[in-house]
């Protein structure tokens, strides 16, 4: 069986003298693990075409649940990212985060075009990287089946929450005088943090970055948002531990 497909490679490793294995994330087979056959070698095109966070697109040979790629091409190499360590170990904690979340060979394509979106923007500057990092968690965490509760209060039902606060591990916002309902620590938020928030979860899939916030806020709801990540996967990772300290180097 031969397909022809497009795909973000999320993860590389070496296999043999000069293949790759790599693992994409595809609209309509979803993430799917292939050996790129001659990717090491010497002038091999497939070399560009299977490096990691590159949109490529592959022929591929499928047998007995296994694909094989002979040949690919680039479609979107996401330069900028090559030229900043920080903007790279940034992208590089988008594609473990959907290897993470997204399942195997189940269709993926709004997952997959929220993440071609958060590294364009981040290759082209377009955002400054924190507002990228929270709004691409927050809405991957929903489209995936963890949405959070934004709308209202969720002890007390009230819409105009009164003091916000997110809880992480339940995934609601709160009012302040309704902490004790909610499970465990609680991130404090403001009003154009949760405005954000909102936005994020509802906006159509081309508006979803589209708001503008001021600094103090923006680190309110990275942070709610960082950490919705880390208890709801329960799990820490390597790229965005990374990512903190080369953003933090002088």
């Amino acid at each position: 069986m031969y397909l022809t497909t497009r795909g973000l490679v999320l993860r590389q490793v070496r296999y043999k003298e000069a293949d790759r294995i790599l693992t994409l994330l595809t609209a309509e087979e979803g993430k799917i693990t292939v050996k790129a056959r001659g990717a090491l070698r010497k002038g091999s095109r497939m070399g560009a075409a299977s490096q990691v966070l590159c949109w490529s697109e592959f022929t591929l040979f499928g047998n007995r649940g296994r694909w094989t790629a002979d040949e690919g091409s680039t479609l979107e190499q996401f330069l900028g990212l090559r030229e900043d360590i920080s903007q790279l170990a940034l992208g590089t904690y988008f594609a473990e985060l959907l290897d993470t979340v997204c399942p195997e060979e189940q269709s993926a394509g709004p997952a997959l075009q929220l993440g071609l979106n958060a590294l364009y923007a981040l290759s082209r500057g377009v955002y400054v990287p924190e507002h990228i990092k929270a709004v691409f968690e927050l809405r991957l965490m929903s489209l995936e089946g963890f949405q959070p509760e934004v709308d209202q209060c969720g002890v007390c039902g009230r819409r105009d929450v009164d003091g916000p606060m997110f809880s992480p591990a339940s995934g609601m916002v709160h009012c302040a005088g309704c902490a004790p309902g909610a499970a465990g620590p609680s991130v404090a938020l403001d009003g154009e943090a949760l405005a954000a928030m909102r936005h994020i979860v509802a906006a159509p899939p081309k508006r979803e970055f589209a708001f503008s916030i001021p600094a103090p806020s923006l680190e309110r709801l990275g942070r709610a948002a960082e950490q919705f990540v880390r208890c709801q996967l329960d799990r820490s990772f390597y790229s965005l531990d990374y990512w903190k300290s080369v953003s933090a180097a002088p």
